[in-house]
């Protein structure tokens, strides 16, 4: 979240991109660089239970990456393929030959959106993401690039005239809620299999976990963005549920 004097932003890469934030006005689409989107993240009151979590995504970035080599092998697999059409579920993937230390922010993209938030509505909009954010979620400031504005109303052109732009490129920089390498609840790297079936044998208080991987997936596709990885645990997810 950003907030300023306009309002602020919120920015969604997981289920906000399904199930948004109360009270917002309207929603752009677009992407932030430098991080992965995984299903490592323990979800023990949203998806799951204390005795059973189950599995929502978190951000793992680049610099994490740098730094902890057990999150390279997932990196290979998905994002640094020069092509990256996954052949058979659960067949092996030829992994890329790309040094990680030359990966640059630009070269990893999570696709996702952005909800603006009007000034009279902020400290109600705070209170209901600190209640649903939980569970390892910290707040972390990232630039959010904007690709499109899917939602249009009396607020849009006012707001928008606002934003920088960087390059031809418009831009806000907010606050993301992420659950770090380093918080409690989290998991990874685990493998695509693993998760696949944690997913499908987890519920919790918001539902069956899968219903989140499925409209998660079925959002992204909206965006008109490819992310391998959540192809690929959707499709072994769906097979061990027949």
């Amino acid at each position: 979240m950003a907030q300023s004097e306009n309002g602020m932003w919120i920015i969604g890469y997981g289920s906000l991109i399904f199930k948004p934030p109360p009270f917002y006005s309207f929603r752009v689409n677009g992407y932030i660089e430098g991080f992965i989107r995984r299903f490592w993240q323990s979800s023990s009151d949203h998806r799951g239970t204390p005795e059973s979590p189950g599995r929502v995504v978190t951000l793992v970035s680049l610099e994490d990456l740098l730094v902890h080599d057990k999150l390279h092998h997932d990196i290979h697999v998905y994002e640094l393929l020069e092509h990256k059409a996954i052949v058979s579920v659960g067949a092996s993937v030829a992994q890329s030959s790309v040094s990680i230390s030359s990966v640059s922010k630009a070269d990893l993209k999570v696709w996702g959106c952005a909800y603006y938030i009007a000034p009279e509505n902020v400290e109600k909009v705070k209170e209901y993401l600190d209640v649903r954010e939980q569970d390892g979620y910290t707040t972390h400031v990232v630039p959010f690039v904007i690709s499109s504005i899917s939602e249009e109303n009396e607020f849009t052109d006012e707001v928008i005239s606002h934003i920088p732009k960087e390059n031809g490129v418009s831009y806000i920089t907010s606050s993301i809620y992420i659950g770090t390498v380093e918080n409690a609840s989290f998991i990874g790297p685990e493998d695509v299999k693993v998760t696949a079936k944690k997913i499908v044998e987890s519920r919790g208080p918001s539902g069956e976990n899968l219903e989140y991987l499925q409209k998660l997936c079925e959002s992204v596709r909206g965006l008109g963005a490819a992310d391998q990885y959540l192809e690929e645990l959707y499709k072994l997810a769906s097979l061990y549920r027949n």
